[in-house]
């Protein structure tokens, strides 16, 4: 039956005042001026310290004026042997320390202390002993004239029993009294003239039970209550038509649950709604099936939140593994205001562990762009982003508000590193806990639906990173059935319907999915479908899809690339499930099998993956015997389809301005490990990246020159957030020519042409492509010196160099062209206007016509002008306020005008270069260092 929630159960209170589980405390209610024996339980809490011999304590008091949580006078140096703290073996997991509080703390005259706090430590202090929820262990002071006080000491929660069971219930008072225990009313136990009680008996019928503690010392009367149910038999009855895994909204003030648990004996369901407590109405039926169990709940306020757990055989508590949202204990506190306002409270003191969060009749979210066509699978020019790591406030607002530097950049995709929840706040999010539910930490569903919204309204697709390889500890799948005595940290028992005892490769990291296991295809199936229908993202870059895979190659790395039939049906399944939610979404795999598994992926509609950091860093280097990035076409692989996503640079791999600074080559003057040059390089690979047909994709702030290593100071660490560098001239021109680029190719189909010819081996590189809007030829000298190059041209006539305006006519295809270190060139028989104001005459190593160096230099430059004038050049010097700090004339020679300057006497800084001959001017920025 559905239950009605009544106005009395939700008045049942749990009136606990001592945490006996974890620390017990003798005398039970200690004043300040006692000597009291602290006993430490180390399996309960969060267990962290079973087995540990000797544990120390950590411990200080709390006092009136510092206020609730302040810890003072702290005992116990962290990380040593202090025979201050260090506390007694007692055996079975507990110790023991015994004390005389004011001494022992130090506690001044006048000092009022409310509590004593606690944490328990090996000695290196590496694992922590603390409450279930991670939290610090707090125990009450009491005032010498409290007068009468009692309360149970065991059990601190509500216990589940089965008839005839024996319980046990163990009570205290601060006087001696008259104490009295009553189950439902009934007595069960008495003593006289006691400061503590200890009665057992045999549970009850089936039901809430309330057991009562009742102290009288002649003029005070205190009472104390705790709970114990008896189980009923657990009712089997067909799931309702229609219901899905997980959370079902059947009305505005109804749910029904739905939870698979194969080889339970039985499950209730607590929360806001029942207090907690497990209650006979909110005992879960059965399916005939024996494997799922469901409940609906009725009654539930519309607009209200309410967290809820299932509490499973008697010993676990989960939240629902389908959970679109959750509350953490331990991360939750760490979400400000503005990135979730009015985030509701966990609730403490009430549970442990991470709660499922649902809001009854949610408002719809009005999308704007409901019909939003995305890119073309071979189009897409995709910028992936850490949220954490690209903006200060991690949230989607601020991520909404830079859309206008990525819609000016022309990236049409966004792909975001995981956004469900995962363990933590700072983390990649490689680590899933709750694959259905929205990490709170970068924003409110309703802000992710407007980011995704907003970003269709600009042409731009939204991919979001999913994790189906493993699930880590923190997830339900795991926790269900799990075995903590198995391995070095733990393993999925072998009933997990969901989870390998052990993984089936090498590179597995958590704990690997079975992804032919009936479960897995359930669970699988509605994440596939869950994100593209209820976000409407337009698709999913799959991590590690690799692992997608019973075939056990442990120990065998090699093998696991090889092609692999079953992980094509799975992956294809997958897409399947997708499609068949949204059909235009896309699947991008981060696969590197073997050749023939990846064709076969393309040829069935997949985009993969294609890492290139190796070549293209080698390229910019100046490294030739290891530049060749001609994998990056599809063609070059074998494929047919054009759904290679090449990337010179991921959140995986090495920043290229990180390698051209530390490890770049040089010649002479010419040296790519300075910042102006390296920055220029990255032009250069920029330029070959995304002129190559088919989708590309670049790491967030590449487009900057990024420089900060990947592993610093470690791989997943928070790294710095780099806007500033727009304040760099030399990085801003970066930003602005891949713009140029990325904009061009977006723009003219001719930059996604099925007919080209490369060469990619060599110093020179070149690309042409053939189209017949126009055709474009690409050419770059990739070494340290000079080189010439042949652009094999596709057909004589006027050229069009895109980037200085520039043209030639070309009557020999073959006519090689002399190239600068570094320097690129892209011709096109149309003229076509570049988008942003930048001409390789600003860049010293592209000029034809100015040569500035060195560059940068310290108390002398050489200009020279190419070329010969009718008239003589004036050079001008200006800072970058427009300031006028020198003006001369250049010296004709025979090829041209030359001048040797001093200028040892500027400040150090950047400065523009200005050439004016026959109403020419040309311009370059120098660095004086």
């Amino acid at each position: 039956m559905d239950f009605k929630i009544t106005k009395l159960w939700m008045l049942i209170l749990l009136p606990f005042v001592i945490p006996a589980q974890v620390v017990s405390v003798d005398p039970a209610f200690p004043t300040q001026n006692d000597t009291v024996t602290i006993t430490f339980d180390a399996t309960e809490g969060n267990g962290a310290l079973v087995g540990f011999v000797p544990v120390y304590a950590h411990t200080g008091i709390i006092t009136q004026a510092g206020g609730p949580g302040n810890w003072q006078n702290v005992q116990g140096n962290w990380g040593t042997a202090d025979p201050n703290v260090v506390m007694t073996p007692l055996g079975n997991n507990k110790h023991s320390i015994t004390y005389h509080i004011p001494t022992f703390y130090n506690v001044s005259a006048g000092t009022v202390v409310t509590e004593l706090s606690f944490v328990f430590r090996d000695q290196a202090g590496n694992n922590v002993g603390r409450a279930a929820d991670g939290s610090d262990i707090f125990y009450p002071i009491y005032p010498a004239n409290a007068g009468l006080l009692a309360a149970f000491l065991s059990p601190a929660t509500t216990q589940i029993a089965t008839t005839g069971q024996n319980l046990s219930f163990s009570g205290a008072t601060s006087k001696d009294a008259d104490i009295d225990i009553y189950d439902n009313g009934v007595l069960k136990s008495s003593v006289s003239n006691a400061r503590s009680i200890n009665s057992s008996f045999a549970a009850g019928a089936a039901g809430m039970h309330l057991v009562e503690l009742v102290a009288d010392d002649g003029s005070t009367i205190e009472r104390d209550t705790v709970y114990y149910v008896v189980n009923s038999a657990v009712q089997t009855q067909a799931v309702p038509s229609g219901t899905e895994y997980g959370i079902n909204y059947d009305s505005p003030s109804k749910i029904t649950l739905k939870l698979h648990a194969p080889f339970k004996n039985y499950v209730y369901v607590i929360g806001d709604f029942n207090n907690w407590q497990p209650h006979p109405d909110y005992f879960m039926k059965k399916d005939p099936n024996g494997s799922d169990w469901w409940l609906s709940i009725d009654n539930l306020n519309p607009g209200d939140f309410y967290a809820f757990q299932y509490w499973v055989d008697g010993d676990l508590k989960v939240a629902d593994p389908y959970s679109e949202l959750i509350l953490d204990p331990w991360n939750d506190s760490y979400i400000g205001a503005t990135t979730w306002p009015n985030l509701p409270d966990y609730p403490t003191g009430k549970t442990t562990g991470i709660t499922s969060l649902i809001q009854m009749d949610r408002p719809a979210y009005n999308w704007q762009n409901p019909n939003f066509t995305p890119p073309g699978k071979d189009e897409l020019i995709i910028y992936e982003l850490h949220i954490r790591d690209f903006i200060a406030t991690h949230n989607y607002q601020t991520l909404i508000d830079t859309l206008d530097y990525l819609d000016r950049l022309g990236v049409n995709a966004i792909e975001l590193m995981p956004v469900n929840e995962f363990e933590g706040n700072e983390s990649w999010g490689y680590n899933p806990s709750f694959h259905m539910a929205l990490d709170k930490y970068y924003g409110t569903p309703e802000k992710f639906k407007e980011f995704v919204d907003i970003c269709h309204g600009r042409g731009i697709a939204v991919i979001i990173d999913v994790v189906l390889n493993h699930a880590f500890g923190q997830s339900p799948l795991v926790q269900l059935y799990f075995d903590p005595t198995a391995g070095q940290y733990g393993k999925p028992s072998p009933q997990n319907p969901w989870l390998n005892v052990d993984a089936k490769h090498d590179f597995n990291v958590g704990y690997d999915f079975n992804h032919e296991s009936q479960a897995t295809k359930d669970f699988a199936e509605r994440i596939m479908k869950y994100w593209v229908s209820e976000y409407k993202v337009d698709g999913y870059r799959m991590d590690l899809s690799k692992g997608f895979t019973q075939n056990n190659t442990l120990g065998n790395t090699g093998a696991w690339g090889q092609y692999d039939q079953s992980r094509i049906d799975i992956l294809n399944r997958l897409k399947g499930q997708m499609e068949s939610a949204k059909s235009s979404a896309v699947m991008i795999l981060e696969h590197f099998a073997d050749n023939s598994e990846e064709k076969a992926l393309s040829d069935q509609g997949f985009l993969l993956w294609g890492n290139h950091n190796h070549d293209y860093g080698e390229a910019a280097m100046g490294w030739l015997s290891g530049s060749n990035f001609s994998g990056a076409f599809h063609s070059q692989r074998g494929w047919t389809y054009k759904h290679l996503v090449a990337y010179q640079e991921s959140h995986d791999e090495e920043r290229i301005m990180y390698k051209l600074l530390n490890y770049g080559n040089s010649s002479g003057g010419y040296d790519t490990q300075v910042l102006a040059t390296a920055l220029a390089r990255k032009e250069l690979t920029s330029l070959f990246l995304y002129t190559i047909p088919g989708p590309k994709m670049l790491w967030q702030f590449g487009e900057l020159g990024y420089d900060v290593g990947i592993n610093d100071p470690c791989r997943v660490c928070n790294k710095p957030i780099r806007w500033n560098y727009q304040n760099d001239a030399n990085r801003a021109r970066l930003f602005e020519v891949v713009s140029d680029i990325i904009n061009l190719r977006v723009q003219n189909p001719t930059f996604n042409s099925n007919n080209y010819r490369y060469d990619l081996s060599g110093a020179t590189k070149r690309i042409n492509l053939d189209h017949s809007n126009f055709n474009a030829t690409i050419l770059g000298n990739f070494d340290v010196v000079a080189q010439n190059a042949d652009p094999n041209f596709q057909n004589t006539g006027w050229w069009y160099e895109y980037f200085s305006g520039d043209s030639i006519n070309v009557s020999n295809v073959n006519a090689t062209l002399n190239l600068q270190p570094g320097e690129y060139r892209l011709y096109t028989t149309q003229k076509i206007e570049v988008q942003n104001d930048v001409s390789l005459g600003e860049n010293p190593l592209f000029t034809e016509q100015l040569l500035v160096y060195p560059n940068p230099a310290e108390d002398r430059i050489i200009i020279e002008l190419n070329g010969r004038g009718k008239e003589n050049a004036q050079l001008s010097i200006y800072d970058l306020s427009g300031n006028l700090l020198l003006q001369n004339s250049l010296e004709k020679t025979a090829v041209g005008e030359y001048l040797e300057l001093e200028v040892s006497h500027l400040p150090k800084g950047m400065y523009l270069v200005q050439v004016e001959r026959d109403g020419e001017s040309f311009h370059q920025k120098i660095m004086l260092r």
